[in-house]
């Protein structure tokens, strides 16, 4: 058998986890299914799996290590040694040690062109998960019945969006080669609100007002996803005034919430005799004309 310190390109003081990459980067290399037909490419496979089944064993590895320092050729029984002394057995040189025959024996049994499979992961499943606006502005834990009726608790983080997918590991189908189980995507869907709207991390609110409390200038009551809010609404104020309200938005990603934009809308009532008459009478002031511009 060759050096396998050679046939995986590592010295011989490298440590486990340099072998293993080397093994990696070479067997993802010469592996037969990238060459096809390339009787070249699947004996280096096979060497370089051969050095790394040997070199992976710490036990093996320091017999070979030991046979090495004693003097020993790398060619196995009957080979020649340092020095070139002739032939021997390594199991004839060191009573009760392990000759090259038995450390290397076992190195090609069920060693072929592929490698033994590796147990596959089960299958993942998908379920979706519908919150109303306000559990998903502030998050928390939700239960999902999945697939086999199974139930777990899905922890939602503050600020969840429509259309986020939460992985849940190991809580899909079993592997069928008693690989690791597969996951569980759990997709949320935000339920329409009533009043409220999302842009981003930011929350539109459409709010009704007086043509008093426009006019004059008011304090009034805002609903936010905390809870009611006094908001000063300035004097002289039109439908479509807009006005924010900071840190009364969603959680973003970094932490940061975002703001409430609130929508001034002027309403006025259907029927209200004394507004009638006064707007009959009213005169606005001179030259004053909203459409001046259009």
């Amino acid at each position: 058998m060759d050096d396998p310190y050679k046939t995986l390109g590592v010295a011989k003081t490298a440590t486990a986890d340099e072998i293993r990459k080397a093994y990696r980067k070479l067997a993802k290399e010469l592996h037969p299914d990238a060459n096809p037909d390339n009787k070249a490419a699947e004996e280096r496979f096979k060497g370089v799996s051969q050095a790394f089944k040997l070199l992976s064993d710490p036990k093996k590895r320091a017999e070979y290590d030991a046979g090495q320092r004693a003097g020993f050729g790398a060619a196995g029984a009957g080979g020649m040694g340092a020095g070139e002394r002739g032939p021997f057995n390594f199991r004839q040189t060191r009573q009760g040690a392990r000759g090259f025959d038995d450390i290397f024996s076992d190195l090609f049994t069920d060693f072929g062109a592929q490698p033994r499979e590796q147990p596959r992961k089960g299958g993942d499943v998908r379920q979706t998960l519908t919150l109303d606006f306000l559990a998903a502005a502030t998050g928390g834990k939700h239960r999902v019945a999945l697939p086999g009726g199974r139930t777990v608790d899905v922890a939602v983080p503050a600020g969840a969006a429509d259309g986020q997918v939460l992985r849940l590991r190991a809580q899909g189908e079993p592997s069928p080669m008693g690989g690791p189980a597969g996951d569980a995507l759990i997709e949320i869907r935000i339920a329409e609100h009533r009043y409220f709207a999302r842009e981003g991390d930011d929350v539109r609110l459409e709010l009704p007002v007086t043509l008093k409390e426009a006019g004059l200038g008011a304090k009034v009551r805002v609903p936010t996803i905390d809870g009611p809010v006094d908001l000063q609404v300035p004097a002289g104020s039109s439908s479509g005034t807009l006005l924010r309200l900071r840190g009364k938005g969603f959680a973003g990603a970094k932490g940061k919430r975002g703001d409430q934009i609130v929508k001034l809308v002027v309403v006025l009532p259907a029927s209200d005799s004394a507004l009638r008459a006064f707007l009959e009478t009213w005169t606005p002031a001179s030259g004053y004309d909203p459409r001046r511009n259009m």
